[in-house]
């Protein structure tokens, strides 16, 4: 009979605990959900044709412009690992300015393994040493 309660309790304990996480993990999509403008690009401010990007929650995508191109892809993440996948963009040509910091931008994204948000700035580090790759300011809807 001991040995049946344990096992109830520790199922009971094990589901709750799972569910906690799926909880947190919906809280931390929503949180993450909407629309940046990218303000720094390593240590560099972008101050003409920032790029922009968009977390979409249900569905764990990302949508944006590099500034030139469109861009598309998902994302992962989990307390505060994030990191992105299947990136794609269109291919279009522009200056060679605006290439940079197109470049710069697709190669943070690809590079990314955390993240930080305080007063709707992201923050986006490194996954190989947690250096900051870009800031990006929350768009607000008022």
């Amino acid at each position: 009979m001991k040995v049946l309660i344990g096992i109830l309790l520790s199922t009971i304990l094990l589901t709750s605990c799972d569910e906690t996480k799926k909880v947190i993990d919906v809280a931390g999509n929503v949180q993450l959900a909407g629309n940046y403008a990218i303000t720094d690009i390593g240590e560099e401010a972008v101050t003409q044709n920032a790029p922009t990007i968009s977390f979409i929650a249900y569905d764990k995508s990302i949508k944006g412009n590099t500034g030139c191109n469109s861009f598309f892809g998902s994302y992962n993440r989990e307390v505060n690992v994030l990191t992105f996948s299947e990136i794609g963009s269109t291919e279009m040509a522009c200056d060679e300015p605006i290439m940079v910091v197109e470049n710069k931008f697709l190669m943070a994204l690809r590079n990314t393994g955390s993240y930080s948000i305080q007063n709707d700035i992201l923050t986006l580090y490194s996954k190989d040493d947690q250096s900051e790759l870009l800031k990006a300011k929350k768009e607000t809807n008022e």
